[in-house]
């Protein structure tokens, strides 16, 4: 379920360090919630301290990380949106099993490579207003082999909290990268193929190395 063209590889590498940069849950600022532009900031902080406290193990920092992005991300609207008008083809336990299934793949595909971005740092550009009320964050990467990277982060506000809900990598948005990739597999063998392919990547991923 993945693209050979060059762009795409290039996109994924680089996702790998932004998704290990903002799996961690925001430090709330004083007198409430912060905005968009200051979420990203304190999120990363967050996320390099967990990524350079040798007092835990990769696994440790795989697992709180995951843990963490539960709190940051939506991923039931980058569900959606990822699906498109494919939504409406999946059944109500469907929609409820693509949810976790991708989240988890997601996990599974750049958690595993963590450890090698502690050295990276990530300069806070600026932000932009889109539609809908959405916010783009858009931020440098600073070090080690992405440096010079753009990243931007598409934001939207679920009641008094900012959400991530697409990652933007050189101009290339990780949520069009699998909305390409899924739609081939939705149009030629449908929901529950795209479904159990999932299950089936993620299975395979959750297995024990010597199994």
């Amino acid at each position: 379920m993945t693209s050979d063209r060059t762009p795409i590889r290039f996109a994924a590498r680089l996702a790998v360090a932004v998704f290990a940069l903002l799996l961690a849950a925001p430090l709330v600022a004083e007198g409430g919630a912060p905005g968009a532009r200051a979420l990203i900031e304190e999120t990363v902080v967050e996320v390099l301290g967990i990524l350079r406290d040798d007092s835990r193990t990769e696994a440790k920092r795989r697992a709180d990380l995951e843990a963490l992005a539960e709190q940051r991300f939506d991923f039931r609207t980058m569900s959606r949106l990822v699906l498109a008008r494919n939504w409406k083809r999946l059944s109500a336990e469907e929609q409820e099993e693509f949810v976790v299934e991708f989240t988890q793949y997601l996990a599974n595909d750049y958690g595993e490579r963590i450890e090698r971005y502690d050295q990276e740092e990530v300069e806070i550009l600026g932000e932009q207003a889109e539609p809908r009320g959405d916010v783009t964050v858009k931020t440098k990467i600073v070090g080690g082999e992405n440096d010079g990277a753009l990243v931007a982060y598409r934001m939207r506000k679920r009641g008094e909290e900012w959400k991530i809900i697409d990652v933007v990598i050189e101009g290339i948005s990780m949520v069009a990268n699998f909305r390409d990739q899924f739609r081939d597999v939705m149009g030629r063998e449908g929901p529950s193929a795209l479904l159990g392919k999932l299950r089936e990547k993620n299975a395979k991923e959750s297995m024990p190395a010597d199994a």
